[in-house]
């Protein structure tokens, strides 16, 4: 029995970060993955996804080129040679994680682990024991009851990104933010798709602003959607699969794409015969992701927060940093950046307006245009900066939507993390011509001093 400070059971964002972090502090550390370091992020989902946005993006670009003078021919979309790029980056990451890992002395293992004690995870018939064990098995898509998925018709966003060829048609059965990455990959790939989402909105947990905008934006695009309608079955056949939803409408396409989240990866590892508290498959934690049993942590998709690769970043260093006593503040998850990588992409961090009020806050609302802005009008996006504070003027809410607005998130969670005051932002000068003078714009606004606005 090999004895270590930390047992980490899982490779992905949460569990490397841990590890990574836990060795830099001195800890004696066994990182234990079952499929390749790195987990879902790095190899089934945002660098591959992001890569294929991207080649969407240049593909688009091509097809409008001749909007900014320049004369190209858009001719076809090669999948290997797609694909050949995305694997590309993928891989030179993996190796590059790889490398991190082993130069900090940390011991690797390949295998599926089960939690057999507390302190004890059992892999390739060897135990591996530790002063305190960290939880980070990640998640798996989830699916519907009566949708079979084969891999072909009927597929994952994992089988998504290994398709050979582009699909002329295809149904997103989902419209949040894997649905609407993978509808806006495909449209600018060439495909005629539409997405399925039983709520009022897409992407519904973004503010309702930010979501009427990137309808309204898919509309232009030719996206299709079907909006406050549950799913009631599909059916398979030699031309496609036909979805019927339950108030009767049908639709049919070549595939459709299962995208209605994703669900914890916790059943048969040990956690429940262990006593771990748990709720619908979710290890359930406290604000420094403890779980119930002395010495056992939970970071990651495992645990009912954000499924995002940076919360499971940041859990993961809570937690290194927490054992090694250095008793790190807890994560505001209101405080952290999301963004949709589609076409407009949608950013945010903060109270989203309805939220605000359900917390019973008096707030301001601003909307800043991206017609106003220089570099929004070089790059022909549409969108706007909308702001929500309280009556004091702390900047309660950001909500972005338009071209590379996710690279202004760095800004927008300093603004939020750091309780400014629309007066703080205002006095800052932002370059010009950026979109991030967009953000500042705002704030003068705000604040009541617009310049390139209206008011």
């Amino acid at each position: 029995m090999a004895q270590f400070d930390l047992v980490v059971l899982g490779g992905g964002s949460g569990g490397y970060a841990c590890a990574l972090r836990a060795a830099q502090l001195g800890q004696t550390v066994v990182l234990i993955e079952k499929d390749k370091l790195g987990g879902t992020c790095l190899h089934r989902g945002c660098i591959p996804t992001k890569a294929l946005l991207h080649a969407g993006e240049v593909a688009d670009s091509s097809r409008h080129s001749s909007d900014f003078g320049v004369n190209t021919q858009f001719i076809s979309i090669d999948m290997v040679g797609v694909n050949a790029y995305k694997d590309g980056v993928v891989a030179r990451l993996y190796k590059g994680l790889q490398g991190l890992v082993k130069s900090r002395n940390i011991t690797y293992v390949e295998g599926a682990g089960r939690l057999i004690s507390p302190n004890t995870v059992e892999v390739n018939g060897e135990q591996y024991t530790g002063k305190n064990v960290v939880l980070a098995t990640g998640s798996y898509p989830r699916t519907l009851p009566g949708l079979d998925i084969d891999g072909v018709q009927i597929i994952t966003s994992e089988h998504a990104l290994h398709m050979d060829r582009v699909p002329a048609s295809a149904i997103v059965l989902g419209g949040g933010v894997i649905g609407c990455e993978f509808a806006s990959v495909w449209k600018s790939f060439g495909s005629e798709v539409t997405i399925i989402e039983g709520l009022p909105h897409l992407v519904a947990l973004e503010d309702e602003s930010s979501s009427k905008q990137l309808e309204r934006a898919f509309r232009k695009r030719g996206i299709n959607f079907e909006l406050g309608t549950r799913f009631a079955s599909a059916t398979k056949d030699a031309n496609g699969v036909t979805v019927t939803l339950e108030n009767g409408a049908t639709f049919t396409a070549e595939v459709l794409l299962v995208a209605v989240g994703r669900g914890p990866v916790s059943a048969g590892i040990g956690y429940e015969e262990q006593g771990i508290a748990m709720d619908h498959g979710y290890v359930l934690v406290d604000d420094k992701c403890r779980t119930n049993i002395p010495g056992v942590w939970a970071v990651g998709d495992l645990i009912p927060t954000l499924q995002l690769a940076h919360v499971g970043f940041g859990e993961g260093i809570l937690v290194a940093e927490e054992i090694a006593g250095l008793n790190p503040r807890p994560i505001n998850y209101d405080g952290v950046p999301r963004v949709t990588y589609s076409e407009p992409e949608v950013a945010s961090v903060g109270l989203t307006t309805a939220k605000a009020k359900e917390k019973g806050i008096d707030i301001t609302e601003l909307s800043y245009d991206l017609a106003g802005n220089g570099k929004a009008q070089i790059l022909k996006t549409a969108g706007s900066v909308k702001l929500i504070a309280d009556k004091s003027g702390r900047v309660l809410g950001i909500h972005m939507v338009g071209d590379r607005v996710g690279e202004l998130l760095a800004e927008a969670q300093l603004i939020y993390n750091w309780e400014a005051e629309a007066n703080d932002v205002a006095s800052l000068i932002h370059a010009h011509p950026t979109l991030s003078e967009a953000v500042g714009e705002a704030h003068m606004a705000l604040a009541g001093k617009p310049l390139h606005a209206h008011g």
